[in-house]
């Protein structure tokens, strides 16, 4: 026998679950959680959204938003039903619109993924980031630091600072090898590109407030713990200036692949309306 609530209401939700298994064990079809008006939740669609092996407090959590959420959209659905004009309440149109327009972006995928080569060669890229340079201006600096965070009092501080400010390989890694037992944290950059905001995250400051306590090629801030945050700026390209090709390789591919997909589907337009002619399935009538 399906159990009754005389109102919606989520203490009476809450009430079955006093354990961690609570909804689990408890759900099964027709077993009734939540009513309002004429509409009922049932245990069966609750298990749909509260996922096995959670703490009582999440299921509880869960089950809650989930209800309140399915109140919400019947409350929504009745007052429609009752308010709207019956032209109004005909969706028949917008579903029908929908439901094409869902077949449409499936058979899409599925066509692309069948055809698309997601394969982009250094050639390709660098002959888009040749013709298009100036949109690829940068809006913020980037870098290729080292970074870390030491005692201010460490024995080894000036001479990590020298190591790692090295051009030599050796010292770079004699700085990281250092670095392992005398600093908190250490990162080489060096070989890659980022925002100079992502370094400056490493400061707790903006990348502004960063770079005008760069002195030289060594940005320097005490964290007022006790520590001091170390980079060497290896290598800068300022805002408003082309970044060099590596930096633009990710963004120069996604372009590449999103142009070969619109490729793909204005040919997949094209060859469905001229089979669609050629069978003498597409007729246009004169409107005059």
């Amino acid at each position: 026998m399906s159990r009754r609530f005389p109102a919606f209401t989520v203490v009476a939700l809450l009430a079955l679950l006093p354990s961690c298994k609570a909804v689990q064990s408890f759900i099964h079809d027709g077993e009734v959680v939540a009513r309002l008006g004429n509409h009922k939740l049932y245990l069966s669609e609750l298990e749909k959204v509260v996922p096995n092996g959670i703490s009582p407090e999440d299921s509880a959590a869960l089950a809650n938003s989930y209800i309140n959420s399915w109140a919400v959209g019947k409350a929504f659905q009745d007052i429609a039903e009752q308010k709207l004009s019956k032209e109004e309440k005909d969706v028949s149109k917008e579903l029908e619109d929908y439901r094409q327009s869902l077949l449409r972006y499936r058979f899409e995928q599925r066509f692309i993924s069948e055809r698309l080569d997601t394969s982009v060669s250094a050639r390709e890229v660098g002959e888009y980031y040749d013709a298009h340079k100036d949109n690829f201006k940068l809006e913020r600096p980037i870098v290729k630091a080292r970074f870390m965070k030491i005692s201010e009092d460490s024995p080894n501080l000036q001479k990590i600072k020298k190591l790692m400010s090295s051009d030599n390989v050796d010292d770079v890694v004699a700085a990281d090898s250092l670095a392992f037992n005398s600093a908190q944290r250490y990162v080489d950059c060096s070989d890659t590109w980022v925002d100079a905001a992502t370094l400056a995250g490493d400061f707790g400051v903006d990348y502004v407030a960063m770079l005008s306590r760069k002195n030289g090629r060594f940005i320097e801030i005490k964290d007022g713990d006790g520590f001091l945050l170390v980079a060497f700026v290896a290598d800068m390209v300022k805002a408003g200036e082309i970044p060099p090709v590596e930096f633009c390789e990710e963004r120069i591919t996604d372009i590449i692949i999103s142009g070969r997909k619109h490729k793909l589907l204005t040919t997949l337009e094209r060859d469905l309306i001229e089979d669609a002619k050629a069978k003498e399935n597409f007729e246009i009538y004169s409107t005059k």
